[in-house]
């Protein structure tokens, strides 16, 4: 398969974040739950060029559940669609090729800084086409650690962040960029040491869930099971050390 392509697509379809009419026609899917004209046109953009040249593919997207293919590309026309709506200036367009049995291949575009993050299965992960080593395996005290909260899963709040308060007492700081698939990235290349939420859906992990394997990290969902490409999911990972007390700690917290 043709990876620099399916590449260039993505950057191509990411430029339409920086057209304004479509930037500002905003609907609600439900509270606080955002979808613009935006996602819509990477998405549709995305569907139509992998079709040409991978027909035998199926497409699951954020803005087209369907039927769900065994072989397919798993998108997210755009990760960070508050972001995007109040003009933060940190999304990303998150595409996963799932062979039927793992994924083989994934790449995660930020077009505002134009970081890109791409993944082999079996041959490494990159940024902006440097090879990642594995990331340093810190100890808790010195680790930022990434976590999702979801606005529009507020009934996991309490939860989160009491979650959220226990791991801020134990690691360096927090952070909350609120796009997973960039967070999950970010702990791939070492930027952060650790990511967790309750639940995010496959297209926003799916990419950077190869990204992980491809540089020694550890996930599962908060049972232990391996990380599956259905369906919603919860989610943990990191460094060994990261992803061990991020394990321990939403277990003996979870309600």
């Amino acid at each position: 398969m043709n990876y620099e392509l399916i590449i260039s697509l993505v950057k191509q379809a990411s430029e339409f974040v920086f057209d304004s009419s479509l930037r500002e026609s905003v609907d609600m899917k439900g509270s606080a739950d955002f979808v613009t004209a935006v996602d819509l046109k990477i998405s549709s953009f995305l569907k139509e060029k992998l079709a040409e040249i991978t027909p035998e593919i199926g497409f699951m997207s954020e803005e087209e559940e369907g039927e769900i293919a065994k072989k397919r590309w798993i998108l997210d026309p755009i990760d960070g669609t508050t972001n995007l709506v109040y003009d933060y200036n940190f999304s990303s367009v998150s595409l996963a090729y799932f062979n039927g049995s793992e994924i083989e291949f994934g790449v995660i575009y930020n077009p505002y800084n134009k970081d890109i993050f791409t993944a082999y299965l079996g041959n490494g992960a990159y940024l902006n086409g440097v090879r990642l080593e594995n990331a340093p395996d810190r100890e808790l005290s010195d680790c930022l650690i990434e976590f999702g909260a979801g606005s529009t899963k507020k009934q996991y709040a309490d939860e989160s962040f009491a979650i959220g308060k226990e791991v801020f007492c134990n690691c360096l700081d927090i952070r909350r960029v609120c796009s997973s698939a960039l967070a999950i990235a970010y702990t791939a290349a070492g930027k952060i040491n650790g990511y967790f939420e309750r639940s995010i859906k496959p297209w926003d992990y799916a990419a950077a869930t190869l990204m992980l394997k491809e540089t020694g990290c550890f996930c599962s969902d908060w049972d232990g099971n391996p990380i599956q490409f259905e369906n919603a999911s919860s989610y943990v990972c990191g460094t060994k050390k990261a992803y061990d007390f991020l394990f321990t700690t939403v277990n003996c917290n979870r309600q």
